[in-house]
């Protein structure tokens, strides 16, 4: 596992590989969400099932249209959701109907962040595309909040490629989940 290193993060990414990394209150675990195998790495080493949908994070909402079908929102929807980017705010929306099953799991949705977190946004933004946000923890523990609980928690296990070494944002509570359609708040 390495340090931080925007170049090392970015080769894993390239390369079929996991990534942690801080995020608005948790560190996440990341890969590239158009590689299945990347994916499939995640779920291992998380232990958790492929049903329950992943998130994913970016830099802006254009990052995000390949992924998300925004044109299934009114604009009044749209504002709502985009008035709180970048921020700790993951939507629910529509899913664009290649997005991989891997990622939205048993939903015809997809959950989608716009980061304020500078690490991420950086790292979104060289990347030029979201990555996958889930906490970096195993199914049913708590989730890491530094480099130091991720290597604890991981140890010996060899599906994570590189540890960004930086401080998560501060925020105690984990970013709020909300269905877009509804406002209805998840977490």
């Amino acid at each position: 596992m390495n340090s931080y290193d925007l170049s090392n993060a970015l080769t894993a990414l390239r390369t079929q590989g996991v990534i942690a990394y801080p995020t608005e209150s948790v560190f996440g675990l990341g890969c590239d969400p158009d590689n299945e195998t990347a994916i499939q790495k995640i779920l291992d080493l998380k232990q958790r099932p492929a049903h329950k949908g992943l998130i994913l994070i970016a830099a802006n909402i254009e990052q995000l249209s390949p992924y998300a079908d925004f044109s299934m929102l009114d604009e009044t929807l749209l504002t709502n959701i985009t008035n709180t980017w970048p921020g700790p705010f993951t939507w629910v929306v529509p899913a664009q109907a290649s997005l991989s099953k891997l990622i939205s799991g048993n939903f015809d949705s997809v959950a989608v962040r716009v980061t304020d977190h500078p690490v991420v946004q950086a790292l979104c933004t060289a990347y030029d595309k979201p990555i996958i946000s889930t906490s970096a923890n195993l199914s049913g523990l708590e989730a890491c909040i530094t480099a130091e609980q991720v290597k604890q928690m991981f140890t010996g296990n060899d599906l994570l490629d590189c540890i960004i070494d930086e401080p998560v944002a501060g925020l105690a509570n984990p970013s709020q989940i909300r269905l877009a359609l509804t406002g209805e708040r998840l977490r």
